[in-house]
């Protein structure tokens, strides 16, 4: 097997073309079965796998800069950089190989990634820093071509090709980021794919060369060689052109010799270039190619069927589209608004059923909120579904256009808390605290699902900026928690009492709380539990009813910096100095990747870990 004596980057240089192409067959193969027994990112990945040898194989890395935007490319470049064994055993698991690049894994990883359209930029920087240091290395950031719904890429582009910087940029343009892309820069790419005036003067010079007996087939091969040159000026890429870069393409993604030839041209240019190459995601796994959203990111899988394997989970994305669309057949100003996220966050379950009112605005989170501000300042009920830790870069705009005009937006944050496999660049622990410090903005996280539809159902009758943060799987706890009695903007609800300890806790930790107090009964600790599930406002009227018991344990899956428990402190600094009380949150670091189950024992918020800490606290 080629690939077992790939362990450098200079090893893919040392084979012929014939051999290149059974590697990446080899490559395929083997990104398929790690994938199915560790989950992860398939159809990108496989799409990318001769674009990535192309690359090490004219490239010298790591002293050559690759960048890779977001990472969802990157499996067959960690494979060709010494970490095939790693991957196949630990690919995204505690202690192991990584899902996205990351610099401290390998030198190889120019530059951590995690969220879409960054690599432009960073590129950029490495190149700048080249040319100040006076060295004298290439560097390359690859992009797909989704990420070109980003605003960072345009500011990245329109930088870059105005400064001159010796800099490549490769689009892979598979027409999909996770979902299939929209916008005008997708019409674009698709326009230019399609170039009828590049089309025709292919087919022209073919037919008038093959006329030509025993010598228009050389030659049509000889001109063949310069297709991809001679395509610039027959192909509309105008657009790049006036943001000072060259263009160079369509190239085929998956002809190896041709792609070679290509960035050894672009090699020896010093100018900025854009090479726009075309793959198809998911290529040579058919459930993948046939269905690349759906095997965008995938759980763990049976190759042979393509059957998911693991247990089923409610998710909380299509609990929360399933109360928006009950919510929009009687309210014609209900809508939902997403970031390229319709099938991760499921709204697209709200798209087909209210096309009208549903919005996909590609991966331009700032945009998304927004416009759904511009739409609620015209009348809508805009709601705008996307994971907490990409919500984190549209801080400003839920700033400044949502919260100074205390705008009706409803934000259902998927993916909140901890992540698990996805690790340090996915962990929604921050949510509640960037939102808590806003003025006019309710913070909420149901307990279970069912939680969640009353608070979606609390936020239409709501008229001011209100978030709902919830994790991505969730259950229905039903009768064994609380009354489910209708909800009031701020109030709590006491589940248990407690004469020794009260826990105040949020979200799924409300769970965690109740089996901790059990444990803690067996110690001769009663523990009360009250669901805190407004984190802004703080229900004042529960925490005085509270004080009845000595010992508060505010518990979150949330940093403490800005939490429910700094919160609650505060609280009690002003009205009840001296009560004493524990703050359990995420520590002060990046959680790396692993299971949530671990992620929360390493955190101390799983259930032995709060009785653990209540006990410590008590002398016990």
């Amino acid at each position: 097997m080629l690939l077992e004596e790939i362990h450098c980057p200079a090893d893919v240089k040392k084979l012929s073309l014939r051999e290149l192409t059974v590697l990446a067959g080899e490559i395929r193969e083997e990104i398929v079965h790690t994938v199915a027994r560790h989950g992860g990112h398939l159809a990108s990945n496989l799409g990318a796998v001769e674009l990535t040898l192309a690359l090490h194989y004219v490239f010298d890395c790591p002293e050559d800069k690759l960048v890779f935007d977001v990472g969802h490319q990157a499996y067959a470049h960690k494979m060709l950089t010494g970490r095939l064994e790693a991957m196949r055993e630990s690919l995204r698991e505690e202690g192991g190989v990584s899902g996205f690049p990351r610099a401290l894994e390998s030198d190889c990883d120019a530059f951590t990634a995690g969220h879409a359209s960054t690599a432009i930029s960073a590129a950029l920087g490495m190149a700048r820093t080249r040319d100040v240091m006076g060295d004298d290395y290439h560097v390359v950031a690859v992009v797909g071509d989704g990420a070109l719904t980003g605003g960072m890429c345009y500011e990245a582009l329109n930088d870059a090709g105005q400064s001159g910087t010796r800099l490549i940029v490769v689009i892979n343009d598979n027409e999909m980021s996770i979902s299939h892309n929209v916008g005008a820069l997708s019409n674009y790419l698709t326009g230019l794919r399609q170039s009828r005036t590049y089309r025709a003067f292919k087919r022209g010079v073919r037919r008038a060369l093959e006329r030509i007996p025993g010598l228009g087939a050389p030659m049509f091969r000889a001109v063949e060689k310069f297709r991809d040159w001679l395509k610039t000026p027959f192909v509309d890429g105008k657009f790049f052109d006036a943001l000072g870069f060259r263009y160079i393409g369509p190239l085929d993604g998956h002809d190896l010799k041709a792609l070679i030839r290509i960035l050894r041209r672009a090699k020896e240019e010093n100018e900025p270039q854009i090479l726009h190459v075309v793959t198809v995601k998911g290529k040579g796994y058919t459930p993948a190619e046939s269905h690349p959203d759906a095997w965008h990111g995938v759980a763990p899988f049976l190759v042979e069927t393509g059957e998911m394997r693991g247990e089923k989970h409610v998710s909380c994305g299509r609990v929360a589209a399933a109360e928006l669309n009950a919510l929009a057949e009687n309210d014609i100003r209900v809508c939902a608004v997403t970031a390229a996220m319709p099938s991760g966050t499921g709204m697209e379950d709200f798209g087909r059923a209210h096309p009208e009112r549903f919005f996909d605005v590609g991966i331009a989170e700032e945009h998304a909120v927004t416009m759904a501000a511009g739409m609620a300042a015209s009348g809508m009920k805009p709601y705008v579904a996307v994971y907490s830790t990409f919500l984190q870069r549209a801080f400003d705009q839920i700033a400044t256009d949502v919260c100074i005009g205390a705008l009706p937006v409803t934000f259902l944050i998927d993916r909140a808390g901890l992540v698990g496999a996805d690790g340090v660049t996915h962990q929604g622990v921050f949510d509640l605290s960037y939102l808590s410090m806003l003025p006019n903005m309710v913070v909420a996280a149901p307990r279970d699902v069912r939680d969640l539809k009353r608070l979606i159902r609390l936020s239409a009758e709501y008229d001011g900026p209100m978030a709902i943060r919830y994790p991505k799987d969730g259950e229905d706890l039903g009768p064994r928690l609380g009354t489910h009695r209708p909800l009031r903007v701020g109030e709590w609800e006491l589940l248990t009492g407690g004469e020794d300890v009260m826990f105040l806790a949020v979200g799924r930790m409300v769970q965690t709380a109740m089996n901790a107090s059990i444990e803690l009964m067996q110690k001769g600790v009663r523990a009360g539990v009250v669901d805190a599930r407004f984190v802004k406002p703080l229900d004042e009227a529960a925490l005085r009813e509270a004080l009845a018991t000595p010992l508060w344990v505010t518990v979150e899956e949330n940093v403490a910096a800005g939490g429910l428990g700094e919160r609650v402190l505060a609280w009690i600094g002003e009205n009840a100095p001296g009560h004493e009380a524990i703050v359990l949150a995420v520590p002060d670091r990046f959680i790396e990747h692993a299971s949530v189950e671990s992620q929360l024992a390493q955190c101390g918020l799983d259930a032995h870990g709060l009785a653990r800490s209540v006990l410590a606290r008590l002398g016990r």
